[in-house]
């Protein structure tokens, strides 16, 4: 059974004054906090087995969510203390509690109603990518997807959702520390190691207060 990983460690910055005393995946939207709907989606795709990073107020998350036992899951936590390590080595730390096969990873702070039981469980290379089409404040986009091989270059641009299935194989030339993923997959697009594919459905990165509230305004829609 495929393991899967909720990033959870940001500051939460732009989120500000919301986050000064909460973190960020815990802020409540229509009934649930972000977090929530993530494991939710996790659990009703068959995936239970559920670890999770945090740093800034990362006790809260662990008070709030427990053992998971409640949403039909077995969370376990991987904690940064002081030093975010990001979303590379955030990962990377948490390797050993990912297992040796293929992991889904999704970030803490975007809603998605993507069917996560849709992700291959098996890789073709070493990444798959769920991108998405650009939002107004990323209208550059990140990755070109040609057929279904998700490439640096080309024309035209999409956004990746912060839905992925990774291989631990990709990390093997990391070393523990602050990394950004994105680095590392375009190290390999190049190898044809990221297969990909677009999702045409609701997608929203919940990084500020106004997108909360579009949020909000969506679910109870």
């Amino acid at each position: 059974m495929m393991r899967a990983m909720i990033l959870a460690a940001g500051r939460g910055e732009r989120m500000r004054p919301l986050t000064d005393t909460i973190p960020k995946p815990l802020l409540k939207v229509a009934g649930y906090s972000l977090i929530e709907y993530q494991i939710q989606r996790l659990v009703a795709a068959g995936i239970t087995q559920i670890v999770i990073n945090h740093a800034y107020l990362g006790q809260q998350i662990e008070q709030a969510l427990g053992d998971g036992q409640r949403y039909g899951a077995h969370l376990h936590y991987s904690p940064e203390n002081a030093t975010i390590l990001g979303t590379g080595g955030g990962i990377y730390r948490a390797l050993p509690l990912l297992g040796t096969e293929p992991f889904i990873v999704v970030n803490g702070d975007v809603y998605c109603d993507y069917p996560l039981q849709q992700l291959p469980q098996q890789l073709s290379g070493l990444a798959h990518l769920v991108l998405v089409d650009n939002p107004n404040h990323h209208a550059e986009g990140d990755f070109h997807l040609q057929a279904n091989w998700v490439l640096d270059q080309g024309e035209p641009r999409l956004t990746f959702s912060g839905i992925g299935v990774y291989h631990p194989a990709l990390f093997a030339v990391c070393q523990p520390g602050p990394f950004p993923l994105g680095p590392l997959l375009k190290s390999v697009m190049p190898m044809g190691q990221v297969t990909g594919e677009y999702y045409a459905g609701y997608w929203l990165d919940v990084g500020t207060p106004e997108r909360l509230q579009l949020l909000e305004r969506y679910l109870l829609r």
